[in-house]
């Protein structure tokens, strides 16, 4: 999909929603709650390629059937407002500096809800004393925090992460989120997203293991619920961040530790053990274990890991791909049975659908 008329939208979702439906209807699930996203100022992370033209720039996208000819953005109305704001101010003061503009390739903004923005630049020259007094001017103009990039160069004027604050059913979570770190792109329909996992688990009880949880994005809310959460993630950024996440939202029955869904999954059959797994506080083997929470990347589950789904009664299923999704739940259906489906617009315009599902055990 190609338009972003936002008058277009509801038109667009049904049809997407449509697609996904029936792409699912083999599982036989329940009626799916279909959510949509804000039609406009809706996306919280955006880049650019900075395209220079003689003593103009501008911001640059391409197309994937014509990637070399760059289209030129002067607006993006699907943007936070906070980024809609800054681009324009941002290209004002490049334009007249020799020092940001020589050789810069590419702008990164991050924003969020409670209105904070991070801008990082990226070059393809070494950044020096010069480019960082100019940065600061930037910094001071746009309210914002800058950080510049480089081969193997990374300066942050200020800081390299913005603070999240989501206001959800079960009240108001904070979230630092880094610069470069995943963070859930639609900040609205990520809210819809936690509040619906959050009515899932109501009732489930026992304890909660989490595979891939990044910065703790759904981890937080949903440990309220549970006796014990442990919850794992890859990513050293993002368990320094779930870590931070934890503690200043004052959340005292989680568990974290840095593992990929494949060792977690051995861990638990016994296969093998895992220094990282030493400091719990308390043995793998003393957790009672309800409930399965996953939200994998595109590729979805790995075999080993639906094993592992299958010995758990409740699973709770956050996927970004519905088509691994499908080949999922083939095998998981087998065990579990669909208890409860709802479609996530994250990504308007495009054919992407976030998928939730709650399954039980038969």
């Amino acid at each position: 999909m190609t338009t972003t008329n936002a008058n277009a939208y509801p038109e667009l979702l049904a049809a997407k929603c449509d697609r996904v439906e029936a792409m699912l209807a083999e599982f036989a699930p329940p009626v799916a709650l279909r959510v949509p996203s804000p039609p406009q100022a809706f996306r919280l992370r955006a880049e650019f390629r900075i395209w220079h033209e003689g003593d103009d720039l501008f911001y640059a996208m391409f197309d994937r059937q014509d990637p070399k000819t760059p289209l030129r953005i002067d607006q993006f109305p699907i943007a936070a407002e906070r980024i809609q704001a800054a681009m324009p101010r941002l290209r004002e003061l490049l334009l007249p500096s020799e020092v940001l503009r020589r050789k810069l390739f590419q702008v990164e903004f991050l924003s969020t809800l409670s209105g904070e923005l991070l801008l990082t630049l990226v070059y393809h020259r070494p950044l020096d004393a010069d480019w960082e007094a100019a940065a600061r001017l930037v910094e001071q103009s746009l309210n914002a925090h800058v950080i510049g990039r480089s081969r193997r160069q990374k300066l942050v004027l200020s800081r390299d992460w913005v603070e999240e604050v989501l206001p959800l059913s079960c009240g108001e979570f904070r979230y630092r989120q880094y610069e470069q770190g995943f963070t859930q792109p639609n900040g609205q329909v990520n809210c819809e997203m936690i509040n619906w996992a959050y009515a899932q688990a109501q009732g489930l009880g026992g304890d909660l293991l989490e595979l891939y949880c990044g910065n703790g994005n759904f981890t937080l809310p949903l440990a309220r619920e549970f006796e014990q959460v442990l919850a794992t993630e890859l990513s050293k950024r993002s368990i320094q961040a779930a870590l931070h996440n934890q503690n200043i939202n004052g959340v005292d029955n989680l568990a974290l530790a840095r593992l990929s869904a494949e060792e977690m999954s051995a861990a638990l059959r016994g296969e093998r053990e895992f220094r990282r797994l030493k400091n719990l506080s308390r043995p793998l083997a003393d957790y009672q274990f309800s409930t399965l929470f996953v939200d994998p990347p595109r590729a979805g589950l790995d075999p080993d890991t639906v094993a592992l789904a299958a010995d758990f009664q409740n699973i709770l299923y956050v996927s970004c791909n519905p088509v691994t999704l499908a080949e999922n739940l083939r095998t998981l259906t087998a065990s579990h049975r669909v208890e409860a489906l709802a479609l996530f617009d994250q990504f308007p315009y495009t054919e992407h659908m976030e998928c939730g599902v709650r399954l039980g055990r038969r």
